[in-house]
């Protein structure tokens, strides 16, 4: 599986960003996706989870209420909306995919990575 993630870009606190990410070389809808962010010096850290169907999603506390995640099975891609961003939202941010959906992922519980984006939050 191959994961192309985009989006990410400078923005000021408050603001909001949509990043996406495109799957190829395996069949989208089997697989369940999430994304994660690493800030500089820190772990990766599990922020958001869909199934393959979207019809259940997952958040880790941090961001509940400011983040969604969806997709689009005809289009392979999925989404991460990004709202009422702050600063301590600045981090790189990596989709990832698996046959298994989570509630909650550890890094190494996911089978395919992208590569990532960069999210920079101003105060």
């Amino acid at each position: 599986v191959q994961l192309q993630a985009s989006g990410g870009g400078l923005v000021q606190a408050g603001g909001s960003l949509r990043l996406s990410c495109v799957a190829s070389g395996h069949t989208f809808s089997t697989l369940s996706m999430n994304w994660f962010r690493q800030a500089p010096g820190k772990e990766r850290k599990f922020v958001a989870a869909i199934t393959w169907s979207g019809g259940m999603t997952s958040y880790a506390d941090s961001v509940k209420g400011r983040f969604t995640i969806s997709r689009d099975n005809a289009k392979n891609t999925v989404y991460l909306q990004m709202n009422s961003l702050k600063p301590e939202d600045t981090a790189v941010y990596y989709c990832g995919a698996d046959e298994y959906y989570r509630d909650s992922y550890n890094p190494n519980e996911v089978a395919y990575w992208g590569q990532g984006t960069q999210v920079t939050v101003s105060s």
